[in-house]
């Protein structure tokens, strides 16, 4: 496949869209990357089109914690929590806490060993044998999004979230991005901090966290190349992140420029099916760009014959002395494949072709109803789907830089996703429903 970019060429890309800054929905950042997007699929010759989506668009300020002993800690605000300017309350454990107290609560981030998830994977491709020992670090608690639920339900009037339990010391956690409004305000603490504030509980101090939150106009990035049948395939990521994200989600802009510009140079009659290469806005709120995009095309859903979403081309990092660490190693591959046999032993086939170690081939909804992906809300709708994620522990953070990112494995992720859509050739609508879909 001479016509994948190259590692350098891809690697290029990412660089370029995380100068830009943090791309948050309806940041500047993350508006110029939908320009510049339109602007690399047009050179392709890629018919291109920005699809408005309506979105909220939340904006950090100050977040402090001052104890009335006169310590002062700062703090990164929770995502979506109400704004406070100065919240004077008792501050106790979460477990202590009595209506009215701002509740700490301390977060590990959940340890999944590879044994357990080698029993739900439809197969795997483990050539070094590491599944039966590795434990993955995910970047999540046990509670997932629900970080403030049960301080609400105490009766809390605030909320501190105590990293404690991370591998590196950081603050900078962008958690809850679900868009859901909570009605107490809440700050993050690094875990240095949290546990010289817990030392002093309870205590009594004020708790401050700016913020705004507004409605914004952001655009999904629609290119489209015809191909040898009516039908289609969706080839997909997200623009937005975070931070300035370079493995969430830059990389994974990549793999979708890199598959747009490969096929680009394909005659159209050697194409299998009509190829539409979609990057999404506001995945950072709820994926309203994938569900803005299926409301606005849901009649062409029926002829989709697979969905590809290809998200965080991550190296493996280990905690040291405080910071993070890259290692050589890539971060565990998830391969969500909907339950059809036939896309099964082609996704199977194909990691092995590529040598993509370390990867599983998972049911999509082997970890929660669907899966963990920006693209996950095409599952519910019946579209036969593949979507490659891996989620390091920083995928949160403002340490996901440019050092994350396994470069070795661009080249061979850009080739995977094309021969999956190449894989797909004699497919078409009747195909679709007429292949034997497994039960869970």
């Amino acid at each position: 496949m001479e016509d994948v970019p190259t590692a350098a060429e891809m690697l290029a890309w990412i660089e370029t869209i995380t100068a830009r800054g943090i791309r948050r929905p309806g940041y500047p950042a993350d508006a110029w990357t939908e320009r510049w997007l339109a602007d690399r699929f047009a050179e392709f010759g890629l018919g291109v089109e920005l699809e408005p989506v309506d979105m909220p668009r939340w904006q950090p300020g100050t977040a402090l914690l001052r104890l009335d002993s006169g310590e002062e800690f700062t703090g990164f605000p929770l995502p979506f929590t109400a704004p406070a300017a100065g919240l004077r309350a008792r501050i106790a454990a979460l477990a202590e806490a009595e209506p009215g107290d701002i509740a700490v609560d301390e977060l590990t981030f959940t340890e999944l060993p590879q044994s357990y998830v080698k029993t739900i994977a439809t197969s795997f491709y483990d050539p070094e044998g590491v599944f039966d020992s590795l434990v993955q670090t995910i970047p999540f608690g046990p509670r997932m999004m629900a970080v403030v639920e049960p301080a609400l339900e105490a009766g809390a009037a605030g909320y501190i979230g105590a990293l404690t339990g991370l591998p590196w010391d950081t603050r900078d956690y962008y958690v809850p991005y679900d868009a859901v409004q909570r009605p107490i305000p809440g700050l993050w603490l690094s875990g240095s901090d949290s546990r010289r504030l817990i030392g002093r509980l309870p205590c009594t101090g004020e708790l401050v966290a700016e913020s705004v939150t507004d409605r914004v106009t952001a655009h999904n990035v629609v290119a489209t190349l015809p191909g040898n049948s009516p039908h289609w395939v969706i080839v997909a990521s997200h623009h937005d992140g975070p931070w300035a994200s370079a493995v969430e989600d830059a990389s994974g802009v990549a793999l979708v420029l890199a598959a747009a510009r490969h096929w680009s140079r394909v005659p159209q009659e050697e194409r299998p099916h009509n190829l539409l290469f979609l990057v999404t806005s506001g995945h950072m709120a709820h994926a309203a760009g994938t569900r803005a995009f299926i409301e606005r095309h849901r009649d062409m859903l029926a002829d989709v014959v697979l969905q590809v979403h290809l998200e965080h081309v991550a190296l493996r990092c280990e905690g040291v002395d405080g910071e993070l660490v890259p290692t050589e190693d890539p971060e565990v591959r998830w391969w969500f494949t909907s339950r059809l046999p036939e896309l099964e032993e082609l996704v199977a086939r194909t990691l092995e072709a590529e040598g993509l170690r370390r990867s599983f081939v998972l049911p999509p909804d082997a970890f929660s109803p669907m899966p963990p992906t920006d693209g996950a809300f095409f599952h519910p709708e019946g579209v036969p789907l593949v979507h490659f994620l891996s989620a390091p522990m920083y995928l949160f953070d403002s340490a996901d830089t440019i050092d994350k990112i396994d470069v070795a494995s661009l080249e061979p992720l850009a080739r995977a996703a094309v021969r999956i859509v190449a894989g797909t050739a004699q497919w078409n609508r009747t195909n679709r429903e007429n292949l034997p879909m497994k039960q869970a």
